[in-house]
């Protein structure tokens, strides 16, 4: 019998300063089932190794993390995507051991494995190969982020990241709103930490006043907070501009 593809979702505190207790953020198959898998598709294997350690104690590992098997997607695929086109990658080698029986798990630094993350390959060879595909249970960031919002859950989209320069950035903003008020669709996107004040201030510049805007950051965090206002709202208060420097956000602007 083959094995199964098991998409391990991780808590969303990777690289901030405190940590959510692991059986408040995942529930307890989950837990179990991490315990269990000794093969991993990861993004990255340090925080892998991490989270294991974390896993541990709490359900014993099947085998000690000096005994897993973590391979690394390749850094190629982090930068380009692994969906698509010329930057296509091929992930059926990685699987061999499902072939072989063996349950094989695929993990990120934060969140759902192949959802704003690495991944999407691996779940595409593994369908390719007539492997079971099993997703457990645990944080989506857009996702939280959105149903916290009070913007549209009945029709969004996840865009990605913005660009970087000034004025590619403001014309994607003015694109999205657009969109955002025409179709009443819900635009989520995402930035690095430390470039998420630079992001904020460019959607109070580049919004419209009447635009509703949401952030939300340290989402299952102690100290994470989702804040929704219209822009001219946003305009007239103030914001935790070290926590929005410190931690992940997803931001969302709609109608």
């Amino acid at each position: 019998m083959s094995g199964r593809l098991f998409l391990v979702p991780t808590p969303l505190d990777h690289g901030c300063d405190s940590q959510s207790p692991l059986n408040e953020v995942l529930p307890l198959g989950t837990i179990k089932k991490a315990a269990d898998i000794a093969c991993w598709i990861s993004e990255n294997a340090k925080s892998t190794r991490a989270f294991l350690k974390r896993v541990d104690a709490l359900t014993p590992l099947a085998q000690p993390i000096q005994a897993q098997q973590i391979t690394e997607l390749p850094r190629e695929v982090h930068k380009k995507g692994d969906h698509a086109g010329a930057t296509r990658f091929d992930a059926r080698p990685l699987l061999a051991p499902a072939l072989q029986g063996q349950d094989v798990g695929l993990i990120s630094e934060a969140g759902m494995p192949a959802v704003a993350d690495p991944g999407s390959s691996v779940v595409r060879a593994a369908h390719e190969l007539g492997l079971a595909v099993v997703p457990l249970v645990g944080p989506v960031s857009m996702l939280l982020a959105l149903a916290a919002s009070g913007l549209n859950g009945q029709n969004f989209a996840f865009v990605g990241y913005l660009p970087q320069e000034g004025a590619a950035r403001a014309q994607r903003i003015r694109e999205l709103e657009a969109l955002a008020h025409k179709t009443g669709q819900t635009q989520l996107f995402i930035e690095t930490p430390y470039r998420n004040l630079a992001l904020w201030q460019a959607l109070l510049q580049t919004l419209k006043p009447g635009t509703r805007m949401a952030v939300a950051h340290g989402l299952t965090l102690a100290d994470g907070q989702v804040r929704s206002a219209s822009v001219s709202h946003w305009r007239q208060g103030r914001t935790e501009h070290d926590a929005l420097v410190r931690m992940p956000a997803v931001f969302a602007i709609g109608g």
